[in-house]
C-alpha cells in the first residue's frame, strides 16, 4: 500500500528538479518524475534552452525514460508527477502513455500569468473538463508557483 504522503513526496521531487532546471545557466524550471507503486521509474528537467529542441519538456523525457525502462509504450500502473500543468504537446504524450494519473503543481494558468506559453486553445478549454478526462490533480501548488516566480523575475533581468 503506498503511504498517504507518497504522492506529496513525489510532487517535491518534481518541483525540485524545476528548481535544478531553473537555477542552470540554459535550463527551464520544469521538472517530472514517472513512478510504478514507490518505485521512482524516471525522472528529468526541461533541457528545451541547453539543447536547443523544443520537444525536451521535462514530461516528453521523462515518458521516454520511463517506456525505455519498462521496455513499454504504455504506462499504465504508473503516475506522473510534473511541476506545472502538461502543456498540449506533453499532454498528449501523457494520454497515449495510459497514466493512472497525473499530479501537477503549478496550474496553465500560473504559467502564462508568469510570461510561460500556452496555447490559446489549450487556455481557452475547460480546465475542470481536462483535469476529470486526464486524471489530473493539482497538488503543491504554492510551491510550484515560487519556481515559476524566481524564474521569471530572472527572465526579466536578462
Amino acid at each position: 500500500m503506498i503511504p498517504k504522503d507518497f504522492p506529496r513526496r513525489m510532487m517535491s521531487r518534481a518541483i525540485h528538479l524545476a528548481r535544478e532546471g531553473r537555477d542552470m545557466d540554459n535550463g527551464k524550471p520544469f521538472g517530472a518524475v514517472v513512478t510504478k507503486g514507490e518505485e521512482i521509474i524516471a525522472e528529468a528537467r526541461s533541457e528545451v534552452i541547453c539543447t536547443g529542441d523544443f520537444t525536451q519538456h521535462a514530461i516528453l523525457r521523462t515518458i521516454r525514460k520511463a517506456s525505455r525502462k519498462l521496455k513499454s509504450r504504455k504506462l499504465s500502473g504508473c503516475v506522473l508527477y510534473t511541476s506545472c500543468e502538461p502543456c498540449m504537446m506533453c499532454l498528449g504524450a501523457a494520454y497515449w502513455a495510459d497514466f493512472d494519473y497525473i499530479y501537477f503543481g503549478a496550474s496553465a494558468q500560473d504559467a502564462v500569468t508568469r510570461g510561460f506559453s500556452y496555447s490559446g486553445m489549450y487556455r481557452n478549454s475547460d480546465p475542470h473538463q481536462r483535469h476529470d478526462e486526464f486524471k489530473m490533480i493539482q497538488l503543491c501548488r504554492e510551491e510550484a508557483i515560487q519556481v515559476l516566480k524566481a524564474a521569471r523575475k530572472e527572465n526579466l533581468k536578462t
